[in-house]
């Protein structure tokens, strides 16, 4: 697997609990700018035994991106609103769990 994946996985591992990120975001933050659909793919190719917090990551519009009423839908709604995250209609108010404009000090606990 190549190298800048991982970096998509760092990114992944370390959205904080209760936050979100979108595709987008992961894949900026990885070094991939305009790579959001990678970053998709890549949830569905995590190596064995790799634990992410995949139901972190969600559409730029808030969305979740699975089908509505399917078992992933289901579960990525369950485990947001486990860590308190506020889900309707199967989208998050990025306004309020949304990383900050501010995404390095969010990620990495820069100053």
């Amino acid at each position: 697997m190549k190298q800048e994946y991982f970096k998509v996985f760092e990114a992944i591992a370390a959205i904080p609990p209760g936050r979100v990120a979108s595709y987008g975001a992961i894949a900026a933050r990885a070094g991939l700018p305009g790579r959001a659909r990678l970053v998709g793919r890549l949830l569905g190719e995590v190596p064995d035994g790799m634990k992410l917090p995949w139901f972190r990551v969600l559409r730029s519009s808030g969305q979740i991106a699975m089908p509505p009423g399917s078992r992933g839908f289901r579960e990525q709604c369950r485990l947001l609103r486990a860590e308190g995250v506020e889900v309707k209609n199967g989208r998050v108010p990025l306004a309020r769990f949304g990383l900050d404009a501010d995404v390095d000090r969010e990620l990495w606990g820069l100053p």
